[in-house]
């Protein structure tokens, strides 16, 4: 029932992922960065000390009664975090819902399944796997080979971004959901945004601690009843302000670069439709995190966990893909060609998955 109720909790949370950004098309008038800053500004800063008040009584003693090393490391990986979370901004944004996410989210799977165990090989742990242990073991060898696929999906689905950027070329058509379309810019940011979006899952171990402390007093008053569900939230208030801090600087740049500081007061934009649209995107974003938690608490923080929660987003995604008609006008060819990377990076994450499930 334990592992029902996570996988159930991880579809809530990779729905409310994969959903977010569609609220954002909504937003008239105003510049990427100004829309993204202000959702931001409620998934980062606003919504999760009220999660954290609602759900964790002393939330805020908590954090301060925390070593400093440990909230400096946890704060250093949200603020890595941070930058992926800006550049899948960017990957969506240039590459399309379907085929940026599946790309991003595909590398960031694998991605923070593997590293770990690389820094562990350096740092040995009790209890922690390092690269050696993956090597020399069946579990670990069905990771390195998800990594390998996912690695093939994700170029299937690079040469289908390439075949679809000639179809609109050749059709004389833009792209119906996605005007700034960038095949070779889109894939790069989502490279990056695939490998530092894992920073994440090191930002709840580093902050542990946190969490630990929320377990064991909810557990005091409650025993019996197994894990708190949502004893993250307070890691989440930490591991936000760094993800703030990047996404805040990079933005307020770009507003003073392409002079868009205006947009906030903007009269011929429809600014409090804007403001909603914005906070709604905000909002769902916060709550994959939130949703993640409750799974997290039902399965573990381990890569099981987060390969899970991948999968659904990857899933739902492409879903929103479909509906939004991303792929509308273009030839078979590269439509099964999409398909199939797509495929392949979900096969990926359900080999990681099966992996750590061995283990």
């Amino acid at each position: 029932m334990q592992v029902i109720l996570g996988v159930i909790f991880h579809f809530i949370g990779g729905f409310a992922s994969g959903s977010f950004y569609i609220p954002y098309k909504k937003v008239k008038g105003w510049a990427w960065e100004s829309y993204w800053i202000v959702g931001g500004l409620f998934s980062w800063l606003i919504v999760p000390p009220i999660a954290a008040y609602l759900t964790i009584p002393g939330f805020a003693e908590i954090i301060a009664g925390t070593d400093t090393s440990v909230l400096l490391l946890t704060y250093i990986f949200g603020a890595l975090w941070g930058i992926g979370g800006l550049t899948y901004g960017l990957g969506v944004r240039y590459l399309g819902v379907s085929l940026g996410s599946s790309i991003i989210l595909g590398l960031c799977s694998v991605f923070g399944a593997l590293i770990p165990s690389v820094y562990y090989n350096f740092n040995p742990a009790p209890g922690k796997d390092s690269l050696n242990d993956m090597l020399s073991s069946q579990w670990g060898n069905m990771v390195l080979l998800g990594l390998l696929v996912c690695v093939i999906g994700i170029v299937i689905c690079g040469r289908a971004g390439g075949m679809k950027e000639r179809d609109l070329v050749a059709g004389g058509k833009a792209d119906p959901s996605n005007n700034e379309y960038k095949i070779g810019l889109g894939l790069t940011v989502s490279i990056i945004s695939g490998i530092l979006s894992a920073c994440f899952a090191f930002g709840i171990d580093a902050g542990k601690d946190m969490a630990n402390q929320a377990n064991e007093a909810w557990k005091a008053v409650n025993p019996g009843r197994g894990e708190f569900l949502f004893q993250n939230n307070v890691s989440y208030i930490v591991i936000l302000w760094g993800g703030l801090t990047t996404n805040l600087i990079w933005c307020m740049i770009l507003n003073a670069r392409n002079k868009t500081f205006g947009d906030y007061t903007n009269r011929k934009a429809p600014l409090l439709a804007n403001y909603v649209f914005s906070a709604l995107a905000g909002t769902t974003w916060f709550l994959q995190f939130f949703f993640y938690g409750m799974g997290e608490s039902k399965l573990g923080n381990g890569a099981s966990s987060w390969i899970l929660h991948m999968a659904f987003i990857i899933l739902i995604a492409n879903g929103w893909g479909l509906i939004l008609r991303e792929w509308k006008g273009m030839s078979r060819r590269t439509y099964a060609t999409v398909a199939a990377g797509i495929a392949i990076i979900i096969l990926s994450v359900l080999i990681v998955g099966y992996g750590n499930s061995i283990k």
